[in-house]
């Protein structure tokens, strides 16, 4: 039998879009909005988790309706989710250095797309919970992560490439996506710091490019070597163990069985 990541049927690729459309406008608007608008995300933050928890759920209900989740698949959600938080706090203040996004890479690569977007999400409320980082990033951080461990599970050749070849595609995306993640992060925070220089603060009100130029500077000046070592510590992890991890998953995914239907027959 072999460990095809669970697919994605209708129900829950609609769930996941709602998803990413909802983040992206909650990431995104300041930009779009003029001076006289309440910009501060620590004021929209609390409604983007309240709608965002019951999407997460509709996103696991929608998986297991189109058949891609069953329970086993829930536990080893679980299961994956307590690793990864319990990884944060190893490296959370050292120089960007993160490890849970390296399992977060393997974990969407091998169990898919909509297993990756929920795995993030529910790891990263996990360790804030568990690092008391509860705060109005909390949402964001959710959303952000959830959409990297999608997008390791969305990479060509699921069910054919193996060996080096993937541990290099795995890698390459886990440096890309690091500095991804914390420039979508950076947007979230950069619109609440006004007033620290006129090369990089945000101005409400002012053209998208000029922003997005004076955005582009902040994360130079202020999280280009964050971002850095978060990503070389995952391409290290990957290269080095990720092949060992991705045997454990797929072994435990082919043990599980997760699509093949239950059924009970008399004695």
């Amino acid at each position: 039998m072999s460990a095809r990541p669970l697919r994605i049927g209708p129900r829950a690729a609609a769930a996941l879009l709602l998803v990413t459309l909802i983040g992206i406008a909650a990431f995104g608007w300041p930009l779009l909005a003029d001076r006289q608008s309440g910009l501060a995300h620590s004021q929209d933050a609390p409604w983007l988790f309240a709608g965002l928890l019951p999407l997460l759920v509709a996103v696991v209900v929608a998986t297991i309706a189109d058949q891609g989740m069953d329970a086993k698949a829930v536990a080893m959600l679980g299961v994956l989710a307590a690793v990864g938080a319990a990884l944060r706090p190893l490296g959370a203040g050292t120089a960007g250095l993160e490890p849970m996004f390296f399992l977060m890479v393997l974990s969407g690569r091998v169990l898919g797309p909509g297993f990756g977007f929920v795995l993030g999400s529910v790891t990263m409320f996990a360790s804030a919970l568990l690092t008391g980082g509860v705060g109005p990033w909390m949402p964001f951080q959710m959303l952000a992560m959830g959409w990297f461990s999608l997008g390791a599970g969305l990479l060509p050749g699921a069910e054919k490439l193996r060996g080096r070849a993937e541990l290099l595609m795995l890698a390459a995306y886990g440096f890309a996506g690091s500095f991804a993640y914390g420039t979508i992060m950076n947007l979230q925070g950069w619109v609440l710091l006004q007033g620290m220089g006129q090369g990089i603060s945000f101005h409400p009100g002012d053209p998208v490019p000029a922003n997005l130029a004076r955005f582009a500077a902040y994360c130079v000046a202020t999280s280009l070597g964050w971002d850095l070592g978060r990503a070389v510590l995952t391409v290290v992890l990957t290269l080095t163990i990720g092949g060992t991890l991705l045997k454990a998953l797929r072994r435990a995914v082919r043990k599980a069985a997760f699509e093949v239907p239950v059924s009970f027959g008399s004695r």
